[in-house]
């Protein structure tokens, strides 16, 4: 049985309850823009839940990389071609937990442009963004990506 998170739900069910109240598509939007550098708090609080409450509270925060995470799992979970190339942008960030997540949403939706950059990624100074990148490698090899 998967996890379940503070607010009651696991991270999958969450996104899927805001895809099914908001529409697939604005979910989609949603990621992108947070991954673009948005900080609007019904956003962020729309794909984090409770736990990104501390994030909306109008002071400033050096650890605003958690608003890219949290977009990258819900492309995680509502996957749209059209984040492909933000998604392989994250590949590169500065942030390790950014460059796992987005590790993970290639390798669960084979996103083949990204190979070179997974590729890169097994040489990452930080353990499991090197597991999440060899994952990613083995499933896009597997399928031919």
């Amino acid at each position: 049985m998967p996890a379940r998170s503070i607010w009651g739900v696991t991270p999958r069910e969450h996104i899927e309850a805001e895809c099914a109240r908001r529409g697939r598509d604005a979910v989609v939007a949603d990621c992108l823009a947070l991954l673009d550098g948005a900080e609007d708090p019904a956003l962020v609080l729309s794909l984090a839940g409770p736990g990104a409450r501390k994030y909306v509270d109008g002071r400033e925060h050096t650890d605003t990389y958690w608003f890219r995470v949290w977009a990258l799992r819900g492309l995680l979970w509502n996957w749209d071609t059209k984040a492909t190339t933000p998604v392989c942008r994250a590949l590169t960030d500065e942030a390790w937990r950014v460059r796992e997540m987005a590790a993970k949403v290639v390798a669960r939706h084979l996103v083949g442009e990204a190979t070179g950059r997974v590729a890169d990624l097994r040489e990452d100074p930080v353990p499991r963004v090197r597991q999440a990148a060899h994952r990613a490698l083995v499933r896009l090899t597997a399928a031919g990506a």
